[in-house]
């Protein structure tokens, strides 16, 4: 953030873009006026979604392992009905994350919700979402392909696509090598400002190199994975026209 902070500030009256917006932690923080706010997992979406109408829920929500999987279940059948754009699945979809291991969001190839019971000693749950209705109201959700997103010259993009590691689950298209190549290429057409992070590896930093953008290297921890692991990872932030 103090880097995104810096390169934001002064481009505060535009519009900011996040193609991949996952935790909304980014745009939380910068709090534009104006944004779109894109991501490719229906789900997320559709808790923002029902954030922006003034989410509210009853759902009982604890930190056990039966209770987590009976919702699990749950969550995945209205999946199955048709009914994932729904208040209880919005509902559901905010206490697994907040529940399930590791913090991971992970889909199977049939679009179920498979990330097991997690080992949290203890957490905090909120049912009343409505302080966020104010801060959504000019803000645009989207799920869809990225280059979907109609940009504007002006828009200010901040594009953080799911790393170029082995883990690629997060939603159930998955996201390879093309899909990181089209990104990449797709963000170096905009006239206007971009930033664009990554991990560093060696095939992502040739790409961005030879699409004229300009790189800074972090070293940042790691906040997911498989195994818990926390050692720090080199990651690239990636800019052009700034």
């Amino acid at each position: 953030m103090p880097h995104l902070r810096d390169l934001w500030s002064a481009h505060t009256e535009r519009r900011l873009i996040e193609p991949f917006c996952g935790g909304l932690a980014i745009t939380l923080a910068l709090l534009p006026r104006r944004a779109i706010l894109n991501d490719i997992n229906p789900h997320v979406i559709n808790f923002y979604r029902w954030l922006k109408r003034g989410l509210t829920t009853s759902l009982v929500m604890t930190n056990d392992e039966r209770g987590y999987y009976a919702h699990r279940e749950r969550f995945n059948q209205l999946l199955a009905e048709g009914k994932a754009a729904s208040q209880q699945a919005a509902a559901l979809f905010y206490y697994l994350n907040r529940t399930g291991y590791n913090g991971l969001c992970r889909f199977n190839r049939k679009g179920a919700f498979n990330v097991p019971f997690g080992r949290h000693s203890r957490i905090t749950y909120t049912s009343d979402f409505t302080a966020y209705k104010e801060v959504f109201a000019d803000w645009k959700l989207m799920n869809d392909d990225f280059e979907a997103i109609p940009l504007d010259a002006n828009d200010f993009v901040y594009a953080d696509p799911p790393y170029d590691v082995e883990f690629r689950s997060y939603s159930k298209e998955g996201f390879g090598w093309e899909e990181q190549v089209r990104a990449a290429e797709w963000l170096a057409r905009h006239p206007g400002p971009v930033v664009l992070s990554n991990q560093a590896t060696a095939r992502i930093v040739a790409l961005y190199k030879r699409l004229g953008f300009k790189l800074k290297f972090l070293e940042a921890p790691r906040m997911i994975s498989c195994t818990g692991d926390r050692t720090p990872a080199r990651e690239v932030l990636a800019t052009k026209n700034l």
